[in-house]
């Protein structure tokens, strides 16, 4: 599989380092870039693969700039049979009208980055099925990709495009808890970072289920069911409803200007 990808950013070489581990043998990397710098940094990094300013034609594409370049990019590409968008609130209907390419729209997230992301991926009026498998094959490439339509991206931003900083809050929140409740900070902090990705590897395993998990490690009138009675007190659920609302209604928002 032949590929470049427009843009050497910190998804781009995400992108770039989940190909080169996953597909080194099978696939043709380049990586288009103007910044000098980075490109030394990213031959330096990836020997094997191609670096240069400027994209070829004939080449299916990952457009990796910052949101408010995309159209300008892609109106400057040369011929390319496809494109693969993961610029944040740019739609398919927008890159089609200024390019002859089949446009796939993907939603990653920073975990991406460890090659743990959770991707969204879906296609436009340009693109078929082939198009699709082609999108989430590389989307694979750094954690789990699934086909959606280009409508449910909104949700898919609000949930697992946003959803790594509300886990984050919840870290902050457990090791206040934890000093407050006289554990040093930095104890407190360990143990709850590696609490959140225990639980996370659990959630992982094949035909895991949060809920039964849940119940598996809560005990009638123990020390877990106390704690999990205070937070749906609290209205945890609810919060985290309204919160993932909020993100999608306001990439929905944004996607509309």
């Amino acid at each position: 599989m032949e590929l470049q990808i427009v843009g050497g950013g910190r998804m781009g070489q995400a992108l770039l380092a989940g190909l080169v581990g996953n597909f080194a043998d099978s696939v043709d990397l380049s990586v288009i870039e103007p910044d000098i710098t980075t490109r030394e940094r990213i031959s330096n990094e990836h020997p094997g693969v191609a670096v240069s300013a400027f994209a070829a034609s004939g080449v299916p594409t990952v457009l990796a700039v910052k949101p408010h370049l995309a159209i300008e990019v892609v109106s400057a590409l040369p011929a390319v049979p496809r494109l693969l968008s993961v610029c944040a609130g740019i739609t398919t209907v927008a890159l089609e009208r200024v390019t002859d390419a089949a446009v796939v729209r993907c939603m990653p997230n920073t975990p991406a980055l460890l090659r743990m992301g959770a991707a969204g991926v879906a296609i436009g009026s340009s693109a078929g099925e082939d198009d699709l498998r082609w999108g989430l094959r590389i989307l694979g490439a750094v954690g789990t990709a699934v086909p959606v339509t280009e409508a449910q991206l909104d949700a898919v931003t609000g949930l697992s495009g946003s959803g790594p900083a509300y886990l984050f809050l919840v870290a902050e929140a457990m090791t206040d808890a934890g000093v407050a409740c006289g554990l040093p900070r930095s104890v407190a902090r360990q143990l709850t970072y590696q609490t959140i990705a225990g639980a996370g590897a659990m959630l992982r395993a094949e035909g895991a289920d949060a809920t039964r998990l849940r119940a598996d490690v809560t005990t009638p009138a123990g020390t877990t069911s106390a704690g999990l009675g205070q937070l749906e007190a609290h209205g945890v659920r609810a919060a985290f409803e309204a919160a993932v609302t909020a993100a999608t209604q306001r990439s929905r928002e944004l996607g509309a200007r």
